[in-house]
């Protein structure tokens, strides 16, 4: 039982019997009774079971399984294994993070006849490193985990706007960790995130189009795709924002985007940063949360001579960057002490600490927003650590390289 003959079985089979596949190799290899794939929903609040490819129906809602003080919470949260004592049916129960570079996509659970090994949890391990694969190739190709993610009905503004996110909404690599969260608003307000890594940068972007609903969300699709085609051009961050600024001025019917540009060096560490009429950035540093307040420009799309000035941000080892929209700052999200919950959020993965800032901000305001509340959430490790052990996710320096075989890994292995 290998990755590449997990891969290959997973080809030869439709895109959505994936799941079937790797059950099939565990039942067959470890006598596994049952397994099951849990697909995280968009809010990262709740999993959805997808069984064998048969027993997925996909005509009725997604059945939610909430989070919240479950193993499967934990599991998620830790990405450590979790193996339970025996059930009724005799059976032990083994749950493990499907993840891919940070993203959780899920979590593989297997019934198994006794209790596993150390040489069961790894291949156990290395079939849930296999499935997060399988499921990254084959979600293009079927509506299935698409449907495992949506655990309420979309509006058509917000299946526009959930296009538009980047298809991983967190990465880890050697120099930083990102991660984004976005909870819609009930009228969708058009915010949006994103990030690409080229060979020698990483650049991030967090953009809120003015109006709701569709109109919204066009605008939204008009700004994401603007500054994408720049970007992918090899245009600078000046053009990239010039460019945007051009496309909403031109087609936006007389709406304006605000935003946020980061573009950080890989190789030395220097960053460029253009603020288009946006909320300031927050920055953690050695437990303290401050306001970063860097020169506001004009949003996206109004119609006087401006230009954007590029400026730079002082980051550093260890920081903590939070790029967020105004939905986090408005009604309710008033009364929270927005930079304790970053403290206090500190120690946890920005995957985690986005989605606990958004979870906070929607129940300060009853599960009702007015406004998209969006968190772009970055750690800023340094461009000495140039390559990540993939077992355990740690950041690997040639002086901690010798070390690494031995250190305790905080995930199963082959997982993070």
């Amino acid at each position: 039982m290998t990755l590449a003959g997990a891969l290959s079985a997973a080809e030869s089979a439709a895109p959505v019997e994936s799941l079937d596949v790797v059950a099939r190799l565990l039942k067959d290899h470890l006598g596994a009774a049952a397994v099951s794939f849990l697909i995280t929903d968009f809010t990262g609040s709740s999993v959805v079971r997808l069984g064998a490819a048969g027993s997925v129906e996909t005509g009725e809602p997604a059945r939610r399984i909430p989070l919240a003080g479950t193993v499967y919470d934990d599991v998620i949260r830790t990405q450590r294994p979790n193996v339970g004592g025996k059930e009724e049916d005799g059976l032990v129960r083994v749950v493990a993070p499907v993840t891919n570079r940070g993203d959780a996509i899920g979590l593989l659970e297997l019934s198994l006849p006794e209790a596993p090994s150390e040489n069961v949890m790894r291949e156990i391990g290395e079939a849930a490193h296999a499935l997060a694969y399988i499921v990254i190739a084959n979600r293009s190709f079927t509506d299935v985990y698409q449907w495992g993610r949506r655990t309420v009905p979309l509006s058509l503004a917000a299946e526009i706007q959930h296009r538009l996110l980047p298809a991983s909404l967190a990465c880890e690599a050697a120099q930083f960790a990102v991660a984004g969260s976005l909870e819609p608003a009930d009228h969708v307000g058009g915010d949006t995130f994103d990030y690409v890594i080229d060979r020698d940068t990483v650049q991030l972007s967090v953009t809120d189009a003015m109006g709701h609903d569709v109109d919204a969300a066009l605008l939204a699709t008009l700004l994401v795709g603007a500054l994408r085609r720049a970007r992918r051009a090899g245009a600078d961050l000046a053009e990239q924002a010039r460019q945007a600024d051009e496309a909403v001025r031109k087609h936006g019917r007389q709406s304006y985007v605000t935003g946020q540009l980061l573009r950080i060096s890989l190789i030395d560490g220097t960053s460029e940063f253009i603020n288009a009429g946006h909320p300031w950035p927050l920055l953690m540093r050695d437990g303290e949360v401050r306001e970063l307040t860097p020169l506001i420009d004009m949003p996206f799309g109004f119609d006087v001579p401006h230009t954007y000035r590029v400026q730079a941000l002082d980051l550093r080892p260890g920081d903590r960057l939070i790029m967020l929209t105004d939905g986090i700052l408005e009604h309710n999200a008033n009364n929270l002490d927005l930079s304790k919950l970053i403290a206090d959020t500190r120690g946890l993965h920005p995957r985690e600490a986005a989605r606990a800032l958004v979870a906070t901000v929607l129940d300060a305001n009853s599960s009702q927003l007015q406004d998209d509340a969006t968190v772009m959430c970055l750690d800023w490790h340094g461009v000495d650590r140039s390559r990540r052990d993939a077992d355990t996710g740690a950041d690997l320096t040639d002086a901690s390289a010798a070390t690494a075989a031995t250190a305790t890994p905080r995930t199963a292995p082959g997982i993070h």
